[in-house]
């Protein structure tokens, strides 16, 4: 290609540090790249909770923009962040090969609460799946919100009286932040796609083609099949619902769930599938749990959701 292309890029230390990779992978291929950083709306407004903001694409928007009117070339993104749906005109042009994909629970002097089912601790996230899943194992605790990057989440965890926050185990050890008080939440399912990386382009099949060696196969198919359960369940990545896809010796092992927005109702779902039989297991698998318990949990968030837009 004449040109270098341009990676549009968040301004925080871990979206460069995924710009990074992208550059670093690209001009592996003999690609010349140049970084341009662009502010989110996710990352100005640090004290709406991010369920309250009309989470779809609050991070993504900016670069969705700047891709459209031609000011970058692709955007690079926490997969987890990016809407179900693509803006019309944008392409998926690769997925990284996904790092760690649990959540990791981070915590001040001593995590002996988490032994106490009946104590009360102050846990803080501002993610609603989060949240969902830490009230269904701990029903006391209080959830706290807690916004910002890494880097603003780590220092107000610090400064404030909680006792602990949850984080995502890629987020902190990519930019080597995870701190020894800290330890893998294996229990709770993560979100649909976390700890993926997304390379987003115009449908231009110079920068298309360019992107291709970085796309790693198994995870593009685990990502798609989780997104697609989030898509058929209720769309939005502001409910929660938890998806891990998983390729092990030629099978994709599926854990799909949803819960009431309080935690107290759950429904779960697993799957094994061989690969070559994996398209359609989102789907089909969301669609098997709206059938039986999740239906109803969809339903009630959707009613909530209805309820909030009329206030």
């Amino acid at each position: 290609m004449p040109n270098p292309i341009r990676i549009g890029t968040r301004e925080s230390e871990l979206a460069l540090w995924q710009a990074n990779q992208v550059k670093h992978l690209l001009e592996k291929e003999g690609i010349a790249t140049v970084l341009v950083p662009i502010k989110s709306e996710g990352d100005i407004d640090l004290k709406t909770p991010l369920y309250e903001m009309g989470v779809q694409g609050v991070f993504t928007r900016s670069l969705d923009i700047a891709l459209l009117d031609n000011r970058i070339d692709i955007a690079v993104h926490s997969m987890k962040d990016v809407p179900t749906q693509l803006p019309q005109g944008l392409e998926q042009a690769a997925v990284l090969k996904r790092g760690p994909v649990h959540d990791l629970l981070v915590y001040k002097n001593s995590a002996d609460f988490l032994q106490q089912r009946e104590g009360v601790a102050r846990i803080a996230t501002s993610s609603i799946r989060r949240k969902a899943q830490w009230l269904h194992r701990y029903p006391n605790h209080r959830i706290e919100n807690l916004r910002g990057n890494v880097n603003t989440r780590l220092r107000k965890l610090g400064e404030e009286g909680w006792d602990a926050a949850i984080f995502a185990q890629a987020g902190l050890e990519r930019i080597h932040l995870r701190p020894e008080n800290s330890l893998v939440l294996d229990w709770m399912l993560p979100a649909p796609a976390q700890g993926a990386i997304l390379v987003v382009s115009r449908d231009e099949e110079a920068v298309l083609q360019a992107c291709q060696p970085l796309n790693d196969e198994d995870t593009a198919l685990c990502t798609r099949i989780e997104r697609d359960f989030l898509r058929t369940l209720l769309g939005g990545c502001s409910t929660p619902i938890s998806a891990l896809a998983e390729v092990e010796d030629g099978d994709v092992y599926f854990r799909g769930q949803i819960l009431s927005l309080d935690g107290k109702q759950q429904a779960d779902i697993e799957k094994i599938v061989p690969v070559d039989r994996a398209d359609q297991l989102g789907r089909l698998a969301a669609g098997e749990l709206l059938d039986t318990s999740g239906g109803a949990i969809a339903e009630s968030i959707r009613a909530a959701e209805q309820a909030k837009t009329q206030e």
